[in-house]
């Protein structure tokens, strides 16, 4: 029997997925507290009767940034395990290969602007990423592959993740060992976008994520009257000078062919229009593709904005927090992933995507084990479905959970099995 003929997904498994996703829209959690989607994901893995391991990882956060700069920037990380994290273990007809599959659990912390019966009934909190699809699509793929155990070898790991969004829940469900006994050989997950309609993927090799960086910039000055501008050191314009110089690092410095971002999204200062603060703060990214052009930017802006405030009288410390690496898929599971997909949804529907600047905490995992994240297209113009991930108005077509559900699991048998 072909792959295409044995990946199926009932009438009944789409409907229980599109009232699944719609329950954890509804319902969405922030980083570190998804503790009831970790109870709906355990309990569908526990009605299937997968068994699994919950309390895994939490805050990782202390396992890759910096002590010093984590308490410069005013930052506790909370414990690396005992988190909301869920290891299920699939195994198949004898021992083989190992494939950790992974779905991040958490939401974000903005406001849903979508008129839908779905809307997230938080405020302020929303599944603006698309976790709650990559969640209800792997508890799918996780019923999918249940069922089909006679029909590959080696053992499926399902990786259900807590805080994608900042905490690097990925690098905690490492530190907890989800890589180990028996040892993970290849992985694989999927990230929602709507460059292409639902019924699609874009996959590539190479980097597809950049490294993620945080930065933070306290500018120190003397604050004074306004009118008085000579007796007082004003932090604003100092911080203005840095902003714009901070520019000339990736357009006078990095290599034009090398993907690069410095930006400053916020620049904080002062209270009233009549006054000169005393100081001033900014904060920003930086994201990057090459490590060499990682660590350049970060020694420039070091050097580079504490010299720029002496000049102008000032005083500026610089807190550099490192995040996510370079997320980078390799070619061999690209191309398995590509081939699995061309038998179950047609090759008209495999496309090649475009490398990103947004940071992905799976980029752990793929420096560890060969790695594929493809995307998969929830897109529908006729409806309006249109907006990126992290906008207030994203929204999904629901005929893509389907499509994820398929192109994971014939992905998995393709993996297993050759």
């Amino acid at each position: 029997m072909s792959i295409s003929e044995l990946v199926q997904v009932s009438p009944e498994l789409d409907a229980w997925m599109r009232e699944t996703r719609r329950h954890l829209h509804m319902n969405p959690e922030l980083s570190l507290q998804e503790n009831n989607t970790s109870r709906l994901v355990s309990g569908h893995l526990k009605e299937l009767g997968i068994k699994h391991r919950t309390g895994v990882g939490g805050d990782g956060r202390s396992l890759f940034m910096d002590a010093d700069e984590l308490k410069a920037a005013g930052i506790t990380p909370g414990p690396t395990t005992g988190g909301t994290g869920i290891l299920g273990i699939i195994e198949g007809r004898k021992p083989g290969k190992v494939l950790l599959i992974r779905a991040d659990m958490d939401a974000l912390p903005i406001d849903e602007q979508n008129d839908v019966p779905y809307k997230s009934t938080k405020p302020g909190v929303m599944h603006a990423c698309g976790h709650d699809l990559h969640t209800t699509i792997l508890m799918g793929v996780a019923e999918v592959l249940n069922g089909l155990r006679d029909q590959f070898d080696g053992t499926v790991k399902l990786m259900f993740q807590p805080a994608e969004e900042g905490p690097g829940g990925a690098v905690a469900m490492i530190n907890d060992k989800i890589l180990e006994d028996p040892n993970v050989d290849a992985a694989l997950a999927l990230h929602v976008g709507v460059g292409i309609r639902a019924g699609q993927i874009a996959l590539r090799a190479g980097p597809v994520n950049a490294a993620a960086d945080t930065l933070k910039i306290v500018v120190r000055g003397v604050g004074g009257h306004a009118a008085r501008p000579q007796a007082a050191v004003d932090t604003m314009v100092v911080a203005a000078h840095i902003l714009i110089a901070l520019q000339t690092i990736v357009s006078r410095e990095v290599d034009p062919f090398q993907p690069a971002v410095v930006t400053i999204g916020a620049l904080h200062g002062g209270v009233a229009g009549n006054v000169i603060p005393a100081s001033a703060e900014m904060n920003g990214t930086v994201r990057t593709h090459s490590p060499e052009v990682r660590d350049l930017i970060e020694r420039r802006i070091r050097e580079m904005v504490p010299t720029l405030a002496k000049a102008m009288r000032a005083e500026a410390d610089v807190i550099y927090l490192r995040g996510y690496p370079t997320m980078r898929n390799d070619e061999a599971m690209v191309d398995v992933v590509r081939a699995a997909a061309t038998e179950v949804i047609g090759a008209d529907n495999v496309f090649t995507r475009e490398p990103g600047m947004a940071g992905e905490d799976l980029a752990f995992v793929a420096e560890r084990v060969p790695t594929c994240m493809f995307g998969l297209g929830v897109a529908d113009p006729e409806r309006d479905i249109i907006y990126p991930p992290h906008h207030p108005r994203f929204d999904a077509d629901e005929d893509a959970l389907a499509c994820g559900v398929k192109v994971m699991v014939a992905s998995a048998l393709k993996y297993l099995n050759s």
